[in-house]
């Protein structure tokens, strides 16, 4: 059994979860509100800068050439194309750069990068990777299973969002992600990959927390989200 198969397994529940969240299944059939899809698409584009840093930590700390190649490929796609695509979409909603820009994070985007950058500052290699998997993993998996809705990828408004995390682009960055987790687990022992499991596990928990966090346009306690630009 590969690493990744173990992963998989033991997160199964919540996994599933992820992927049956109302906020997932609205993106699929059309349903999901407006106002709460441009929230999300402003919370996404705070964590994206973040998750950014934590490719640029992963090519420090790549053991060759080609990894911290690899990893700096991830952060100039994820910068300079996708967050630009981002910006593009966004604007669709009414969502100016500006708007993006001066938005303030959720405290879920807050928990939830600063748990991956403190793991990828701290930890080895395989820790860096066990953190930002589960974002690519699950995204491409949801990609594909909402493309498969007949009619979802042509929907006007989230058809494009369907079409960008099930397309072979990013399946190819997925299947990166999760050839390279397998790669840097051989070897280790058995408490090492425990704690690979944990991180893995509570950045997949982090996933639910994020479509929870948009399907309710969740803010700071007593802070509406006008009053922090979105």
């Amino acid at each position: 059994m590969k690493f990744t198969d173990r992963l998989h397994e033991k997160t199964l529940p919540i996994w599933r979860q992820n992927h049956n969240h109302p906020f997932v299944k609205g993106i699929g059939d059309g349903t999901v509100d407006q106002e709460n899809f441009r929230f999300y698409m402003v919370q996404d584009y705070l964590y994206l800068i973040d998750y950014s840093k934590v490719f640029a930590i992963g090519a420090v700390k790549a053991d060759d050439v080609e990894t911290m190649g690899k990893f700096a490929g991830l952060l100039e796609g994820t910068l300079n194309t996708e967050m630009a695509l981002h910006r593009k979409y966004a604007a669709r909603f009414g969502i100016s750069e500006e708007e993006l820009e001066n938005a303030k994070p959720s405290p879920i985007v807050l928990a939830y990068t600063h748990y991956m950058l403190h793991v990828s500052q701290k930890g080895t290699l395989a820790e860096v990777v066990a953190a930002v998997l589960p974002c690519a993993w699950s995204y491409w998996e949801i990609g594909k299973e909402l493309n498969a809705i007949p009619g979802a990828a042509d929907h006007p408004l989230y058809g494009d969002w369907i079409r960008m995390y099930s397309s072979e682009e990013f399946g190819e960055l997925a299947g990166w992600c999760i050839d390279l987790m397998n790669e840097v687990a051989e070897g280790k022992p058995e408490h090492e990959l425990q704690k690979l499991e944990e991180i893995f596990l509570n950045t997949t928990r982090f996933e639910y927390m994020f479509w929870d966090m948009a399907n309710n346009k969740q803010m700071w306690p007593g802070v509406e989200t006008a009053d922090v630009g979105i």
